[in-house]
């Protein structure tokens, strides 16, 4: 059986926990940054944990990743 090519845009995105969630960056926090109050900033330098169906769709994309 071949093996199973990672999406690689995927795997620039997401990173595992050493459960297996998913963990990815906060959208909007690329530019434009001068309106966004420092309070929205500040919570968007955390990153968060995908829920549901979306982190099945990942480990999908990213075969040996977890």
């Amino acid at each position: 059986m071949p093996k199973l090519k990672t999406n690689k845009g995927a795997a620039k995105r997401f990173r595992f926990t050493k459960k297996g969630k998913v963990k990815k960056a906060t959208a909007g926090k690329s530019h434009i940054l001068t309106k966004k109050s420092r309070k929205r900033k500040r919570h968007q330098r955390k990153s968060k944990l995908l829920k549901g169906s979306g982190g099945k769709l990942i480990k999908r994309l990213m075969p040996y990743a977890y």
